[in-house]
């Protein structure tokens, strides 16, 4: 076994009491071979079951890839191009927006990049059918963000129009297409969307959420999600994520021996698209910071009620990782870059990304504040106390520091806020939990 992984379990139950986390799951495999699998805490406060590797959780948006995976594999079988208008495919696609009804430009590759110009939408979990969806769009007016291309902004809404596509063009439903191209062909046996199925299985985790941004756990039901299970519906374990990440590394082996998809299509979808950060970009469901110490970094997280989850690999070493929980709001993506520093041999807590500090004058501050607001329900104020920023989000008010003049970071997290003018002095966005929020008069 390579890495401190005493030292790794030490932090990990350090992080589990400080972030009041009930159960986590951690496997992480070097060139196909699993070097460390855990499970830690338990899957049911009240029955004190303990986690172990085999317990299913959610992973939320790390759905997201299997999505662009199954579009890579119609693009390979020539069913569609990443650069089809995605009216090609879903004729009736439009947008209601402030400047009439609209979709030209927006293509399958902008779905899978959330690089639509859509900014974040009003969830809609009752709709069930991707008809229904396709409706709301072109009925809630919206404000785009830009062309399509100009800015990166998650939005659950576009992206689940991939689904849409895959349901049209494989002719089958949404999640049994998804089943049937890769999680059978990958031998995935405890990966389900299936809440029935969950029901009827054991070792699977049970969701909980912390009540009013406090340490108690509140128990919740699995969500579901509707139509956004196309960006967040399966539930798996975190041995079955090191078989699906192992495709990514060329080095799986299906059991129809076919590869579930072509090396370069698999390349293609961890080659930046946009940049989201200092150092980091997105690509096609797929984050990727391309200088970590030398390696680079493929990636993606994933929250819901119950649910924080983090999976990815480093190419060059042949390493894959993923943690799973079953609490939402919790810092899974710090867990999982431990595991992956573990067995790399580099710092524990060396970070991904570290904003340098630059002294913001009054006015370069000023500019910022204001109250930054999505349709999905995003939240945050900017407020200045003193000569200091100060963010409010969820309640809680967090110190800020800046590390340029259109950016401030939040001290304790070292997490960035970014900021976006037009023509006027004050800010018009915000980008935070990668989705950009727009300043507004309260």
């Amino acid at each position: 076994m390579t890495g401190n992984w005493s030292g790794f379990e030490a932090y990990m139950k350090a992080m589990m009491e400080k972030e009041a986390i009930p159960g986590a799951a951690v496997a992480v495999s070097l060139r196909g071979e699993t070097v460390y699998q855990q499970g830690f805490g338990v899957r049911n406060m009240e029955t004190g079951e303990p986690v172990t590797p085999d317990t299913v959780f959610g992973i939320a948006s790390v759905t997201k890839s299997f999505t662009a995976l199954a579009i890579m594999q119609l693009a390979e079988e020539g069913k569609l191009s990443l650069d089809d208008p995605v009216t090609k495919h879903l004729p009736e696609f439009t947008l209601r927006t402030s400047g009439g009804m609209q979709s030209e430009g927006i293509r399958v590759r902008h779905l899978l990049s959330h690089t639509a110009g859509v900014p974040p939408m009003r969830r809609r979990e009752e709709l069930r059918q991707f008809t229904e969806h396709l409706d709301y769009l072109a009925n809630e007016e919206i404000e785009l963000l830009g062309a399509p291309g100009d800015y990166f902004s998650y939005c659950n809404d576009t992206f689940l129009l991939l689904g849409a596509i895959i349901e049209r063009l494989t002719c089958r439903p949404f999640r049994t297409a998804i089943t049937e191209r890769i999680l059978e062909p990958l031998q995935m046996q405890r990966s389900t969307f299936s809440l029935d199925e969950l029901a009827a299985w054991d070792n699977v985790s049970v969701p909980y959420v912390k009540r009013g941004g406090t340490r108690t756990l509140d128990e919740v039901p699995w969500p579901r999600l509707g139509n956004y299970e196309a960006g967040g519906g399966i539930r798996s374990t975190v041995r079955d994520l090191l078989k699906y990440g192992q495709i990514y590394l060329d080095e799986a082996e299906p059991s129809n021996d076919r590869p579930v998809a072509r090396s370069e299509s698999l390349r293609q979808m961890r080659e930046p698209i946009h940049r989201i950060g200092r150092n980091v970009f997105y690509g096609c469901a797929l984050r990727v910071t391309p200088d970590y110490s030398g390696v680079t970094l493929v990636e993606h997280g994933g929250g819901q009620p119950g649910v924080s989850s983090y999976f990815g690999f480093v190419p060059e070493r042949g390493l894959v990782a993923t943690v799973l929980t079953n609490v939402a709001n919790v810092p899974a993506n710090e867990l999982w870059l431990a595991a992956v520093n573990t067995a790399l041999g580099f710092p524990l807590e060396q970070k991904s990304s570290v904003e340098p500090t630059y002294e913001a004058s009054p006015e370069e501050l000023r500019r910022l504040t204001g109250a930054y607001r999505s349709a999905e329900g995003g939240s945050v104020d900017i407020v200045l106390e003193g000569n200091s920023s100060v963010a409010v989000i969820d309640g809680k008010a967090l110190a800020l520091r800046a590390s340029d003049e259109r950016t401030l970071v939040i001290a304790d997290s070292g997490y960035p806020i970014r900021f976006f003018f037009e023509d006027e002095p004050q800010a018009w966005a915000a980008f935070y939990g990668s989705r950009m929020l727009r300043r507004v008069n309260e």
